[in-house]
């Protein structure tokens, strides 16, 4: 099946939207194994955007317009697919009372343009929205099937997922079950961990087990799309290539499907009814900033600790000033001195002495980790390159991932690709 994309607006054309719906999509569509053909951009203007329904019409099987579903002027979708199959846009009573329900619910008078977005071509059928008022809708424009999906992108994503991919998979004749199972690392390059699985997917002869990755530093996102007849057969499938990819993989799978590391080390914290408190220097509190904010934290997080200068770091924890150096051993000191200020049971602490200079792909930063509870501490140096941004991202990263291997029973201090020999 060649499905073609089309994302309109004039913000998206000219980049002062970062087009992540489309990225979504597309991967979205990888994922159940239905590949995009096609990506087009077009702005609020009514003759292009005909001639972009058109072109796609004759080329794609199935196109999925992104956009232009509002209230305003410029929200033109419904208005152009109308011409494109010579229909006239009718009023749908049964969207618009939906509408007025969704004001009502929130104590608001609806707008009268809101209406417009009711006004659907006669042949369209409407593809529900439960969290907003534009209304998706699919109709045939010349042997393509399009379906017009609201920019809002919670409101794509679920509309995308819930109802527009189950009809492309039975469309496209592929087994209806799919299921995607993923796997996040941190430590291992893609070319690595390619490397490392190679010849995983002929565990499963038939075919029906695809590998991929997406790289999105500091993590890697390893993926096995899964076809059967049903979910048992995808079960039997999956279960023995799962089990050899945690094998080869190892150490450096902090988390799978839809878990994040920060909700590992929170759940495992949990689980021994653990308190943690933080201190980081150069990363702008994003430790803590990753963990604070979960479901459970104020049962877990006690207090984190943000300083650019160490001295400063110190003297909020009750040391002197001196030996204000990234080291390990100076991790220790403030590691145990947060421990007594804040009463927690495990303390993480983060520095990192960056270079000096204009940033560059060479300029890097030594990182020193302690983790320290009542009884234990344990450390970890590296040194990271690639820029002030790269060494922040890396460092956050490789701070909660050293968390999640103590408190897992695993080593700390397993080398990675990206740190400097």
């Amino acid at each position: 099946m060649r499905i073609e994309i089309i994302c309109t607006g004039d913000e998206v054309l000219t980049g002062k939207i970062v087009n992540s719906n489309f990225s979504y999509m597309s991967q979205k569509l990888e994922d159940v194994g239905l590949s995009v053909v096609w990506g087009t951009t077009v702005g609020d203007d009514r003759e292009r955007l005909l001639d972009a329904f058109r072109l796609a019409a004759g080329r794609a099987d199935a196109v999925i317009v992104n956009g232009g579903l509002g209230p305003t002027v410029d929200d033109l979708s419904q208005e152009i697919a109308a011409k494109a199959t010579s229909t006239e846009l009718v009023l749908n009573r049964e969207w618009l009372a939906k509408m007025e329900e969704f004001f009502t619910r929130r104590a608001r008078v609806m707008p009268p343009n809101n209406v417009k977005q009711a006004m659907l071509p006669a042949t369209a059928e409407v593809l529900d929205n439960p969290i907003g008022t534009a209304c998706g809708f699919a109709l045939d424009i010349g042997k393509a099937w399009f379906f017009f999906t609201p920019g809002v992108p919670r409101e794509l994503r679920r509309m995308l997922e819930e109802q527009i991919i189950p009809r492309l998979l039975k469309k496209s004749g592929r087994a209806v079950t799919i299921h995607l199972k993923r796997f996040h690392s941190y430590g291992l390059g893609e070319s690595h961990v390619d490397t490392l699985l190679a010849g995983i997917e002929e565990m499963v002869p038939d075919g029906s087990i695809k590998l991929g990755f997406r790289a999105h530093y500091p993590q890697l996102e390893t993926k096995l799309v899964v076809r059967g007849a049903d979910m048992d057969e995808v079960r039997r499938k999956l279960a023995p290539v799962e089990a050899e990819v945690q094998k080869r993989v190892g150490n450096f799978i902090l988390a799978e499907d839809d878990q994040t590391l920060e909700g590992v080390v929170l759940a495992a914290l949990a689980s021994r009814a653990a308190t943690l408190a933080v201190a980081e220097s150069f990363t702008g509190g994003q430790v803590a900033a990753r963990l604070a904010p979960l479901a459970g934290a104020e049962k877990v997080f006690r207090r984190g600790v943000v300083a650019r200068d160490l001295t400063q770091m110190r003297a909020a924890v009750g040391l002197p000033a001196d030996g204000a150096v990234a080291t390990p051993e100076t991790a220790v000191a403030v590691a145990r001195a947060l421990l007594g200020a804040t009463g927690a049971s495990h303390a993480l602490v983060l520095l990192v002495d960056l270079d000096e200079g204009a940033d560059r792909l060479e300029l890097g930063g030594t990182i020193a980790i302690a983790i320290a509870t009542g009884t234990d501490t344990v450390t970890r140096q590296a040194r990271l390159l690639g820029g002030r941004e790269w060494v922040r991202l890396g460092a956050v990263e490789m701070g909660l991932d050293c968390l999640r291997r103590y408190l897992q029973g695993l080593p700390v201090d397993e080398k990675i690709d990206f740190e400097k020999k």
